[in-house]
Order: C-alpha cells, then structure tokens, then sequence
C-alpha cells in the first residue's frame, strides 16, 4: 500500500469514526435524502448536519444532488455503502459473540 492511499484511507475511517457522522451516512444509504431529513433522523440540528455534510463530501463519502432548490444527499458510492454495511454486520456479529462469551463466564 502506498503511503498516499494509506493516509486516504486513515481519513475515510477517521470521518467515520464519528458517531454523528456515521450516522448520517447510514442515513443516506438506501435512498437520498434532504438536510432536514437527514438532520431529523440523526437527532442533530440542520447546521450542525450541514457541517458534518460538507466533511464527508469532501472526503468522498456522500454525494449532493440537486432537484430544484433542494439538495439531496446520498452514499456516494456502492463502494461506501459496502464498508458500512460490512461494518454493521460486524458489529453486530460481535455483539452475538461478546454475549455468548458473557454467559459462558456466568455459568
């Protein structure tokens, strides 16, 4: 790996390494979404989630689209929905093990 992508890559993970912003681009995964939308799933103030939109569209995370006068925000690619989801089911797998392992303690 070069030392270029190594950086990139240590951005996307930083990026995403904040729950808010992790949050967004789940979000966004499925479908596009509005600011007001996004702002509203996320429990975050519609400022607040346009700053958090700006970072993960420079770090290519999400893509803007407009219709009209609206903006419409989405993962940017099948590559981003991937990580994420992967990422998801990750988690989720080690929650099963990390019980499993609990009970095997208790008993």
């Amino acid at each position: 790996m070069r030392e270029d992508q190594a950086i990139e890559i240590a951005e996307i993970f930083r990026l995403l390494g904040d729950p808010t912003r992790l949050r967004i681009v789940v979000c966004c995964l499925n479908q596009p979404k509005n600011v007001a939308a996004i702002a509203a799933a996320v429990g975050a103030s519609p400022s607040l989630a346009s700053h958090h939109l700006r970072l993960l569209r420079a770090g290519r995370l999400v893509r803007a689209d407009r219709h009209g006068r609206q903006v419409f925000y989405a993962a940017a690619d099948a590559h981003v929905r991937s990580i994420v989801n992967d990422m998801i089911d990750h988690a989720t797998e080690t929650e099963g093990v990390a019980h499993h392992h609990a009970a095997d303690e208790v008993a």
